[in-house]
């Protein structure tokens, strides 16, 4: 066994290496979203995506990784799996090579190369698991086996996430002053909870909302306050919606919830496209969905102010995706209706997304 002076040398050096990366990065953009100047509203973009893997999960795998080695479960040559199918394999991947660590990710669903492929760029490995849940399961065998650390962002993320002002929560506030609300998706929870806090934690006025996909249990969970709340179902939107209630997500920090409907996401990842030039996924969609929400409010009420929306997803892969009317007819969508209710609302109508399906 190492001597336990290496051990700590190790980890002293790796977080160091971790934190020398984040300081090296610039702050991510906010882009403006154009809305008529005669409004009083803005709404603007953090762009989350301007990171070196493009995600807003580089932030939560440097915190991970950080938090895993500060509390022994990663040291020196440690293998590291997690259970993930979008950005946070890819973030993560990233960040194990920067420190020298094999890592694995299991994804589920049949193989697939263009999902793996820019894991594998980076130095990783990838698993395909089939059915879609046992990717858990599949991941925490691995990582037994080969005596390695299964990262586990569900269960970690929101702890690992610092919000008192070195990471997502601080550099927002520096850059937007004080917004009305900012808006986030849950995935881990773990944003959304790092956003929470900050705003408590220093007295701000700016309100929280969260955007939920169909099928995902958040939105129910919150509006019943049945913390073990569980749909079974998986969302189709990467990277955000869960099945079931995480440890993550809290429900004490958030000041509004808005289900957006799935078509809704992807005509909303379309207008931001045009809009800014980003191949979005449906998680930006989600965001913008829920902020054009706010903004009609604001409008309506003739409140003067500034929405800020969390995105984070944009890729050249998602042209294959939601931008492809093929795949969102093969998906059961039809995001033609979302997006001519954008656009009047865009020239000044009344917010009034299509009627939910029954």
């Amino acid at each position: 066994m190492a001597d336990l002076d290496d051990i700590r040398a190790w980890a002293a050096r790796s977080i160091r290496i971790l934190a020398d990366d984040a300081a090296r990065a610039e702050p991510t953009p906010l882009l403006p979203f154009p809305l008529p100047g005669d409004w009083g509203v803005s709404l603007l973009l953090k762009d989350e995506s301007a990171h070196p893997t493009r995600t807003l999960k580089h932030r939560a795998a440097r915190a991970l990784f950080r938090h895993a080695i500060a509390c022994g479960r990663i040291v020196e040559g440690t293998p590291v799996v997690e259970a993930t199918g979008g950005g946070a394999a890819v973030a993560q991947a990233y960040t194990a090579r920067l420190l020298g660590l094999p890592y694995t990710a299991v994804m589920p669903g049949e193989p697939d190369g263009r999902r793996a492929a820019p894991v594998r760029d980076l130095g990783g490995d990838v698993r395909f698991v089939t059915p879609p849940l046992a990717i858990y399961d599949e991941a925490r065998r691995l990582a037994a086996d080969s005596g390695g650390c299964f990262l586990d962002q569900f269960g970690w993320a929101e702890r690992a996430l610092d919000h008192r002002g070195d990471d997502l929560a601080g550099e927002l506030f520096a850059q937007a002053s004080r917004p009305d609300w900012v808006v986030a998706g849950a995935g881990t929870g773990a944003t959304a909870a790092s956003l929470g806090r900050h705003v408590r934690e220093h007295g701000l006025s700016t309100r929280l909302a969260v955007v939920d996909p169909e099928n995902s249990a958040y939105f129910p969970g919150w509006a019943s306050g049945a913390a073990d709340y569980a749909t079974g179902m998986p969302s189709r939107i990467e990277g955000i919606g869960r099945p079931r209630m995480e440890p993550g997500f809290l429900p004490s920090l958030i000041d509004l919830m808005i289900r957006v409907p799935d078509a809704g996401s992807v005509a909303a990842a379309r207008a931001v496209r045009a809009a800014t030039g980003l191949p979005v996924g449906g998680s930006t969609g989600t965001c913008l969905w829920g902020a054009l929400h706010l903004v009609s409010r604001m409008r309506d009420a003739g409140a003067r102010g500034g929405v800020v929306a969390i995105i984070g997803d944009a890729g050249d892969r998602h042209l294959a995706t939601y931008h492809d009317d093929g795949w969102a007819a093969r998906k059961g969508l039809d995001p033609a209706p979302h997006a001519a209710a954008i656009d009047r609302f865009l020239h000044g109508a009344p917010w009034e997304p299509p009627a939910p399906r029954r």
